[in-house]
């Protein structure tokens, strides 16, 4: 096995601003053993059709997954999911909106789940989100296929106001993982935005730190052509304890 160490030179913070993705880019490579092998790194990013396609189940079991894997070890709730699905009718939203709130207080004695009252009330809060979009926008997938990726930070909002506990990590995570192209504010990634001049905390939340997050990853784009997830994955890969 090879490490690589690639020396960190002192820059200003006008030289930061100015330094190109590709910098960042050629910089993960080498920690990472080549180009093909950070390529092999890049997650999978799903189409506008391929979103449209997913089921209104498929949003609500991933809503449910992330939600569950907060705070807890991923996994046991991976490995307990097969479960997860026979409990809740594979997340059919037309089986779940009849349940009784008995049926629903049972699931905190069901050992198919995980019984927490908080992640079992966010199962409920989030399938009538996703009644109300399917009743909006026809299915959850075209809401999700629609909304611009230039503005992640707005459909996070949108997802941590109507979903239940989606805000933060859960919903840039249940973005990922359905292959919308996003990015995900690693410590990481968190890491290079602020080494290349943006001032914004080390865990940031605030409307304007997230406002100057979303400017720079459109930069990037820009300058790239990358998609945010590509860059969001190359970003994580050039800091940090990550090598080959």
């Amino acid at each position: 096995m090879i490490y690589l160490t690639v020396p960190i030179i002192p820059q200003t913070h006008s030289e930061n601003f100015n330094m190109k993705f590709r910098t960042i880019r050629t910089r993960a490579a080498k920690r990472k053993g080549g180009e093909s092998n950070l390529f092999n790194l890049l997650p999978k990013i799903s189409s506008k059709k391929q979103l449209k396609g997913l089921g209104n189940d498929r949003y609500l079991a991933m809503m449910t997954k992330v939600v569950n894997q907060a705070g807890f070890s991923w996994k046991v709730i991976e490995n307990k999911w097969p479960e997860f699905e026979e409990a809740f009718f594979s997340f059919d939203t037309d089986k779940l909106v009849l349940l009784s709130p008995e049926q629903w207080e049972s699931y905190l004695t069901d050992r198919r789940v995980v019984r927490n009252g908080q992640k079992i009330n966010a199962l409920q809060k989030n399938l009538f989100f996703v009644l109300e979009v399917i009743r909006e926008y026809g299915s959850f997938g075209n809401f999700i296929a629609n909304w611009p990726s230039s503005d992640q930070i707005g459909l996070m909002e949108y997802l941590k106001k109507h979903g239940g506990r989606l805000g933060g990590n859960s919903g840039m995570y249940f973005l990922r993982r359905m292959g919308k192209d996003s990015f995900i504010l690693s410590r990481d990634v968190v890491a290079v935005l602020k080494s290349i001049g943006l001032e914004i905390a080390d865990r940031p939340t605030s409307k304007r730190d997230l406002r100057n997050i979303q400017d720079q990853f459109n930069a990037w784009h820009e300058e790239s052509g990358l998609p945010l997830s590509h860059l969001s994955r190359i970003a994580a890969c050039s800091v940090g304890e990550n090598f080959l």
